[in-house]
């Protein structure tokens, strides 16, 4: 197996993208850690509670990685508090033994015009998503400076390229988290260490659970509201899934001379 002998250190990799992403690095023989939180200061999140259950969801991506012969461990961690973030990254180190790869995929969403957008949930939704970034990417960069390689994959999103109404804050956490993704491969450009983003389309998560619901027309149920934001927002006409963002994360990972991109994987939804 390609991977072999890497570790990655998969954030919010409980459930959705980050949980497809992490088994798709496990089929490639890296081991894994999962991390994701159980609490969260504030409900204002697509799950509507500080209770998520992340690091529940972590603990059964886990098992499901060591059934295919692999090593895995989950972590409790919230990215936004710089003390989880480093207990996250020691406690991968000491049980797996380094971190080659870091995928920063932990992500927060609400629904609210600019107007009616309460603090409280622009904090929320900017310190899991931009803030997080950073300080995961920050936290791991000595180690693979040590090794002088590493692969850092930031999931984005085509929020991240585009306004988008009733999104406000998603959408600048997620600008923020291309910015970022950006200025750090041109930091890191020398140093065997590649950072590069990856932006979905529209998957099926709990933050398109929310999403679809809350954009309802009278009378439409939320399948129906479901599918017709994907048939009127991607050209292809049907949904990605996660294992299209872990087939990104390989391309990225077994490319040496491809950095500081943000790449859409959102069937021609967004041109740049």
């Amino acid at each position: 197996m390609k991977l072999d002998g890497k570790v990655a250190l998969v954030t919010g990799g409980g459930r959705g993208i980050g949980r497809g992403i992490a088994l798709t690095l496990a089929k490639e023989g890296a081991d894994v850690a999962i991390a994701d939180a159980e609490v969260l200061d504030s409900p204002k999140n697509q799950y509507g509670t500080k209770e998520i259950k992340g690091y529940s969801a972590a603990l059964k991506v886990a098992e499901e990685i060591k059934a295919l012969g692999r090593r895995a461990i989950a972590i409790n961690a919230d990215v936004s508090k710089s003390d989880q973030v480093q207990a996250m990254v020691k406690r991968t180190v000491e049980e797996l033994g380094s971190i080659d790869i870091l995928v920063n995929d932990a992500g927060a969403i609400t629904i609210s015009t600019t107007e009616e957008l309460e603090e409280e949930a622009w904090d929320l939704v900017m310190n899991v998503n931009a803030k997080g970034t950073f300080l995961s990417s920050k936290a791991v960069i000595p180690y693979m400076k040590k090794k002088g390689w590493g692969r850092i994959i930031n999931v984005a999103s085509i929020a991240g390229k585009r306004g988008t109404p009733t999104l406000p804050h998603y959408c600048a956490s997620k600008h923020a988290v291309v910015g970022f993704t950006n200025t750090l491969a041109k930091e890191l450009a020398q140093t065997g260490i590649t950072v590069n983003a990856i932006c979905p389309g529209i998957v099926r998560t709990q933050m398109w659970d929310l999403l679809a619901e809350a954009w309802r027309r009278p009378g439409e149920s939320w399948e129906e509201s479901f599918k017709r934001s994907v048939e009127s927002m991607i050209p292809q006409g049907v949904e990605q899934t996660p294992e299209d963002m872990g087939k990104l994360a390989l391309f990225f990972i077994y490319s040496d001379h491809v950095t500081g991109q943000a790449i859409n994987v959102d069937g021609g939804s967004v041109e740049h």
